[in-house]
């Protein structure tokens, strides 16, 4: 066989696998079905995507090598911000609005563009070997979708659970649209702490000191708060202020919502404009006053001279304004969380507007029962605590967004702006008996986008008709997503679907980590440390990899900062790594962390190691070709060896099956590299050699191991399949037929079952002792610098009976392994010689040095190297001891000098064990 070129394989094996409608539901067994977590149609695949659905796509691999009827759903979500801004913008460089075209042009413009580039992601999944049901993707916006989402909305609207109403909404003042919680990024930035003057009503010379860090909103405040414990203002309640510039009356209230620490103590209550101070504003009864308009610049309730102007631009008027009247008290420093729309990036606002509500409450308590009564399982279980936080201190859902690309929302406004729901216009029409002469306007507002992923798991498989899919796969097994997006979409499918469907979504969630760079960063444009998965497995260029980094950033010096850590780290660029080293490294580092680690260089050693497996798999057939008479042979004789990797392989399924059953794809991953790399190529391969090869070998053995070879080695590439389908496919379809049988894919063939009549532990026990005389006698090569080509004395003393046994019974594959000049047994009282010495449990194996090292030189060459690391060591613990260094430096930097301390003391402990060897010579 040709080297290891994963791109030579990957895609062709992808197109046959899909042309071959391996994918599809098998038709028989137990159903087995996960839903994808929708991309949005406008994306591409990240890391934490790439990540996600690797997990999954083991999962799916496995059941179905297991016989069950397996289903993953494919399909992508209409993204209603993100799509309708990408198709803005591309309107925007031909010079157009979409005002200038229209709701329904721009809306067919839409379904122009997802038809050009929607199958994007699509094609990236495909690359990353995802094993889904191509045959019935789905949309969320296509006819079916849209008739469950449709008919949602309509019942809930019948039993009072959606209603419209005035409530302080995330705005988005350049979308100007509400947004979802999830659509605001929270950022610390440094900012002001404004204290201002307000004269007390009755008591002309005195004034309250309030703080803000939003000074433009107190033309719309309606009160002044204190905490009833402040003894400061006890006195004051109930009492008026005067607000500056509007001259408005105002009472002073107390709620213990106030902070006394912060600031003076007393702050500006704006219902209109903050949601803390909407709150209040309810439990006072306050009048709530709007001083923004779509756009957030000042409406007409604000004073005329600042009517027009940008929010900031007031902010900076009316903080000179109070500063010329004498009310500005002082100006501090002061670092805020400030709210960004992850779309538009601008600050968020506060707002009030008419919206489409869901009664919320009356769905949560079902939804909270089905995971504290275990309907529905967290993993790991910590993470149940996000999800009752949020359920048990749930708001209203404001599901309406002002954009003209989604599901617009089922309700039909007459010209006196009453309005109905229905399903269509010629329904209300009917059940309201309002005839054709009647004008009415469907709502201009669509639904949120997570209104319809909440249907996603039942929506997709025909609901509401009672399709044989539906009845087959819902509820699915198991949800695979991560920690931000519990409270948004996992809660809201759990309430939905018990709702319409009587039983939870899912039986399992499983919620990952956050994929960070190897420093434990959150990857990032701005920071410019993100890595797409495509370049990891394709390869970019160095030149390319920059410009893809800093392309659209709008600060020259953060790019140029970005270009030279990017060619800093990566010179030449990113080498074309293929997909199965990408996806083995992301099943080892899912560990149950909330963030997980990801450095490119375990993708480089997982590459070694796929390499590693198909050289395996070389040596394997080189034995195993034209040899069907012996692989089909009933007469053979299977040695201790043979016997032992049996067993081994017997271990190594339990292990890889009991982490896919409990979701430690980390520890799966890890038992099948330890097998392959440490057990079946390290010594298996090895000790097959003298047995295949060795004269005094019989007829009936070499059958045995050359058949324990080949059936060793198709088992482990169907053990490995789930994790390395690309690379195991191939290497399978070398095997003879007389080894895989006639199967027409690996991913079709049983998976590996533990039969434990086959563990056997004599021969685990044996070959653990051989095992230990090898590596003794390597790591004395090793230790004293002797070429592994020089045969040396090998002597053994102090052991047991089963021992001198053993070194009779394995001295044939220990003489190719260790190359001993010869191997002696000291007997009790014979004196033994100056020698390197390694145990093998109580037996001694002992390497007379004499002759073979030159001492003196060796002795130099260790003192160097001792010295070499221990100033190392000096000048890392001297790092680690400077208070300034660990209080500044980033923790995973003083980390790294700490583990680097860990290495040191290490290497320094065996070179001084090496150094005492040396000099007892």
């Amino acid at each position: 066989m040709n080297k290891y070129t994963p791109q030579d394989i990957e895609q062709s094996w992808y197109q046959k696998w899909e042309d071959s409608k391996y994918f599809a539901p098998s038709g028989t067994g137990e159903s087995f079905s996960i839903a994808i977590p929708p991309p949005n149609v406008t994306g591409t695949l990240h890391m934490g995507h790439a990540f996600q659905h690797s997990l999954v796509d083991s999962l799916i691999r496995y059941k179905r090598m297991q016989g069950y009827n397996t289903l993953w759903q494919m399909g992508t979500d209409h993204a209603g911000i993100s799509t309708q801004m990408v198709v803005t913008e591309q309107l925007a460089a031909e010079g157009i609005k979409p005002s200038d075209l229209g709701r329904g042009a721009f809306v067919e413009k839409v379904w122009d563009w997802k038809e050009e580039s929607g199958d994007t992601i699509s094609k990236q999944l495909r690359r990353l070997g995802a094993s889904l049901h191509w045959e019935t993707e789905r949309f969320t916006m296509d006819e079916g979708l849209s008739k469950a989402v449709l008919e949602v909305f309509v019942r809930l609207y019948d039993e009072g659970l959606i209603y419209r109403g005035k409530r302080l909404v995330n705005w988005d003042p350049v979308l100007k649209t509400s947004i979802s919680d999830l659509e605001v990024v929270s950022e610390e930035e440094s900012g002001s702490l404004w204290h201002f003057r307000y004269p007390l009503a009755d008591s002309p010379g005195e004034y309250l000191v309030v703080a803000t860090t939003r000074p433009e909103t107190m033309l719309g405040d309606t009160a002044v708060a204190v905490n009833p414990n402040d003894e400061r203002y006890k006195h004051l309640v109930g009492k008026t202020a005067l607000l500056p510039l509007v001259n408005r009356a105002i009472p002073i209230i107390a709620d213990h919502y106030v902070d006394q620490e912060f600031g003076s103590g007393c702050v500006k209550i704006t219902p209109g404009h903050d949601f803390n101070d909407y709150d209040i504003g309810r439990r006072h009864d306050l009048e709530i006053i709007t001083i923004l308009n779509e756009d957030a610049s000042i409406n007409e309730n604000a004073p005329p001279k600042y009517r027009g102007m940008d929010r900031f631009e007031a902010r900076t008027a009316v903080v000179a304004d109070l500063d010329a009247l004498g009310l500005l008290d002082k100006i501090e420093d002061h670092t805020l969380a400030v709210p960004r729309g992850e779309r538009s990036g601008v600050v968020v606002e506060p707002f009030l507007s008419d919206q489409w509500f869901v009664d919320i409450k009356p769905l949560a308590d079902p939804a909270i029962k089905a995971v504290e009564e275990g309907d529905i399982e967290f993993i790991p279980k910590n993470t149940e605590n996000i999800y009752f936080a949020w359920m048990r201190n749930i708001e209203d859902w404001c599901i309406s967004r002002q954009l003209w690309w989604g599901h617009r929302i089922p309700a039909w406004y007459d010209d006196e702006g009453n309005f109905y729901v229905g399903r269509s216009e010629s329904e209300v029409r009917e059940k309201h008996d309002l005839p054709e002469d009647v004008n009415l306007e469907q709502d201009a507002d669509v639904l949120d986008t997570w209104f319809s992923s909440a249907l996603w798991t039942f929506s997709t498989l025909g609901w509401p008709d009672k399709t044989p899919e539906l009845e087959t796969f819902h509820s699915t097994d198991i949800m695979i997503t991560g920690h931000d997006i519990i409270s948004l979409w996992v809660s809201r499918m759990i309430m939905m679907t018990l709702k319409f469907i009587g039983e939870v979504p899912f039986h399992k969630v499983y919620i990952h980590g956050l994929v960070t760079d190897a420093d434990g960063q959150k990857m990032s444009k701005s920071k410019g440390n993100g890595l797409d998965p495509l370049d990891i497995v394709n390869g970019i260029s160095i030149d390319d990899l920059v410009a893809k980094r800093t392309a659209n950033l709008m600060q020259p010096r953060m790019a140029q900062k970005i270009e030279k850590a990017t060619r800093k780290e990566y010179p030449d660029g990113i080498m074309a790594f293929g997909t199965d080293p990408l996806r083995f490294t992301f099943f080892a580092i899912a560990s149950r962390t909330r963030t997980v680690r990801f450095d490119l260089k375990r993708v480089e050693g997982y590459r070694n190691f796929c390499n590693k497996l198909w050289n395996a798999a070389n040596f394997v057939m080189t034995h195993v070709e034209n040899q069907d008479e012996d692989l089909n042979s009933s007469e053979i004789q299977l040695t201790p060896v043979d016997e032992w990797i049996t067993s081994e392989f017997q271990n190594v399924t339990t292990a890889v099956c009991f982490a896919m059953e409990t979701y430690r794809f980390d520890l799966a991953a890890k038992a099948i590299y330890e097998f392959i790399w440490d057990e079946f190529c390290d010594w298996y391969l090895e000790l097959s050699k003298p047995i295949l090869n060795a004269d005094t070998i019989s007829d009936a053995q070499r059958r045995g191991t050359r058949q324990t070879l080949a059936k060793t080695m198709e088992a482990t590439l169907r053990l490995a399949h789930p994790f390395l389908p690309f690379l195991t496919e191939e290497l399978w379809q070398k095997l003879p037929e007389s080894v895989r049988g006639s199967g027409e894919t690996i991913m079709l063939q049983a998976y590996p079952a533990t039969d434990e009549t086959l563990i056997n532990q004599v021969a685990q026990d044996d070959i653990a002792w051989l095992k230990k005389v090898v590596s003794g006698v390597r790591n004395i090569r090793g230790e004293m610098d002797i070429s592994p080509a020089k045969e040396i004395p090998v002597m053994f003393a102090n052991g047991t009976n089963e021992d001198r046994e053993r070194l009779d019974r394995f001295s044939d594959l220990l003489i190719p392994l260790i190359r001993p000049e010869d191997l002696i047994w000291l007997e009790p009282g014979e004196e033994k010689p100056l020698a390197a010495t390694a145990l093998a449990d109580e037996m001694e194996i002992l390497v007379p040095m004499a002759g073979l090292i030159d001492k003196e030189a060796e002795l130099a060459r260790l003192d160097k190297e001792i010295e070499r690391k221990q100033k190392d060591r000096e000048k890392t613990e001297k790092k680690i001891g400077n208070p300034n260094f660990v209080e500044k430096a980033p923790e995973e930097v003083v980390q790294k000098e700490r583990d680097k301390l860990k290495e040191l003391d290490s290497a320094l402990e065996k070179l001084n064990q090496q150094r005492m060897s040396v000099a007892s010579i």
